[in-house]
């Protein structure tokens, strides 16, 4: 876009990253979105779509650039670099005895070294001391180069070409380090040991040549410009894709003009407090102070970022944001809402295997429940709203646990617990080992526990193929042998929203779910003796419910006696309140009220 081509990545106050337009001359931030409306969230992004597909974002206004956290325009990779790439430089560096490349002026081939990703920091972050590491740290203004588009073996006329824009980086290094090692990497890649930006911008918003300075606590130290380079650009690109491939948001630092620490006699070395700048035409000032000798080192005390995928990480808010933390330090999605006339107690729902706490809305506002109970409705782990990590092994009884926290969390002695399928086998555990708490169940749809071989492996089975091919595969099959009959020709709504709900969930959480299932009895959960249960019970079921067959129904009222109660729904399949809300809630309401 036109006018906001000086890129600057930060974090927002909401913790995610975003890229905007960085205004120079005021100091002000204007976000930017894709055209589509979605906001940028990183420079890649910007390689990739190109300026005229990116836009100020809708209705928001510019912010100070103090108040944000800054963030390197390029951080995911090792910087590429070139040494020695100034006449001058080369000439002060090797006379100064930290030289121990080719120990001569200009050299025959560009120097190539990298810096890591993890010594990359933004502008305005604090350089590490490092003083047990080394006591020669110095400086290096350099021009960045940014790659935007792959390239290999790539013909220094044609080089132009692959570059996308510039930013600025400050090389900073440890000389003794560099010297006594032979090669610069250990020297160029200590923490924090390349600041970069704070802004990348497109080279067609630039001039041809590029001047860069460095101060120290605001004295002149380096100037130079692209045009005296030993090794020009083009000639640096296809050096280095003669064997391997350039990608794009690949950075290449190229080189430093002279007047570096170690050029002086004696050497100038940077100390605690000294505040290096380094500016370069268009791109604004790099600006990163040393820290001082007693702190810590932020890099090394940065929590790694976990490479254990979450399922849905993000889908309640950013960073956990619309989410309940249990006492194990469980993160599920639950929604707590008082009574709003006389409370008569507590209901907790527990819904089924491809649900989520959203199948229970039409009987809570059906019966009012939540005039006179409150209402704590959850989505199970991985389903829903909730997250699962892949590392997160989930069963019949780490639900029915979870259901306990919430229940601690919200400081409930007291509950009935409505349930749904897979949901009523987690409520029947967790009442028969907390007799205290729960009341009353009311169990919509119990499958036989523990299933069958058959469902067993069959509940693998699908494990396996979601996880393969995506809720997709399986949502039409389970809609088509879950519903009725009538269902399927005369309540297009409650076919629509069984569909709606199985394509909601994510493959892992409904495959682990899968799993839990079937695994109920292998972990030692077994038949249930519901009978065991010292309160009263209502089971409901429809006359075409497969999973929870009438028969079934019928005989778990017998084994119970008086205390529990079936009702069977007619043109009713599994999912009940999607089929026939009006008869759920009759019996329900009968129960209850």
């Amino acid at each position: 876009m036109s006018g906001l081509t000086n890129y600057v990545a930060y974090e927002s106050a909401a913790g995610t990253a975003r890229v905007g337009h960085l205004d120079l001359s005021t100091s002000q931030i204007t976000p930017l979105s894709f055209k589509s409306g979605a906001y940028l969230t990183s420079i890649y992004q910007v390689i990739e779509i190109g300026s005229n597909n990116i836009i100020a974002s809708a209705h928001t206004e510019p912010i100070a650039l103090s108040s944000v956290k800054l963030l390197a325009p390029l951080a995911e990779r090792d910087v590429l670099c070139v040494g020695k790439n100034y006449a001058e430089h080369a000439r002060e560096f090797n006379q100064s005895g930290f030289d121990s490349s080719d120990k001569v002026d200009v050299p025959s081939h560009p120097v190539i070294f990298t810096k890591r990703a993890t010594s990359i920091i933004p502008s305005g972050h604090e350089i590490y001391r490092h003083s047990s590491f080394t006591q020669s740290v110095d400086y290096e203004g350099e021009i960045g180069v940014i790659i935007g588009k792959a390239g290999f073996q790539i013909p220094e006329e044609k080089a132009a070409e692959y570059v996308w824009g510039y930013t600025i980086i400050n090389d900073m290094t440890a000389r003794e380090r560099q010297r006594d090692h032979k090669q610069f990497y250990i020297g160029k890649s200590p923490d924090s040991f390349c600041p970069m930006g704070p802004i990348a911008v497109p080279a067609s918003a630039l001039p041809a040549t590029l001047e860069v300075q460095t101060t120290v606590n605001g004295e002149p130290r380096q100037k130079g410009d692209s045009s005296q380079l030993i090794f020009s650009i083009p000639n640096l690109i296809a050096t280095l894709s003669a064997g391997q491939t350039l990608q794009p948001g690949d950075v290449l630092a190229t080189g430093t003009p002279a007047g570096v620490g170690i050029g002086r006699n004696p050497p100038l070395f940077l100390q605690p407090g000294d505040q290096v700048d380094v500016s370069i035409t268009g791109l604004g000032t790099l600006s990163n102070k040393i820290s001082a000798e007693n702190s810590a080192n932020a890099t090394a005390s940065r929590a790694p970022k976990s490479v254990v995928p979450i399922t849905n990480a993000d889908r309640a808010g950013h960073g956990f944001a619309g989410l309940t933390t249990l006492p194990s330090g469980k993160k599920l999605f639950v929604r707590q809402t008082p009574a709003s006339g006389e409370k008569k107690g507590t209901l907790i729902f527990v819904h089924g295997l491809g649900g989520t706490h959203d199948f229970y809305t039409p009987l809570i506002r059906s019966l009012s429940l939540n005039t006179n109970y409150e209402t704590i409705l959850f989505d199970l782990e991985g389903h829903g709203l909730s997250p699962t990590s892949a590392a997160s092994i989930v069963s019949i009884n780490s639900y029915a646990s979870d259901v306990g926290e919430i229940l601690s969390q919200f400081r409930v002695s007291k509950a009935t617990i409505v349930a749904h399928s897979m949901g009523t086998v987690v409520a029947q555990v967790f009442a028969l080992s907390n007799a205290q708490i729960v009341e009353r169940l009311v169990l919509l749809g119990p499958p036989p526990s523990p299933l069958p071989a058959g469902g067993v492996a069959g509940s693998h089975a699908r494990a396996a193929l979601v996880r393969e091919k995506g809720m997709i595969a399986v949502a039409d099959a389970v809609v088509a042998s879950g519903t009725s009959v009538k269902t399927q020709n005369e309540r297009p709504l409650g076919v629509a929203a069984t569909r709606m709900s199985l394509l909601a969930q994510t493959a892992e959480g409904y495959a682990k779910g899968c799993v839990a299932l079937a695994g109920a009895g292998e972990e030692g959960v077994g038949r249930i003796e519901l009978n065991g249960f010292a309160g009263t019970t209502l089971v409901v079921t429809g006359d075409e419910d497969k999973v929870s067959p009438p028969a079934l129904v019928k005989k778990m009222e017998g084994e119970c006696g008086g205390k529990l109660k079936a009702v069977v729904l007619e043109g009713v399949g599994h999912w009940h309140l999607y089929e026939d809300v009006d008869g759920v809630s009759k019996a329900v309401g009968e129960f209850l009220l």
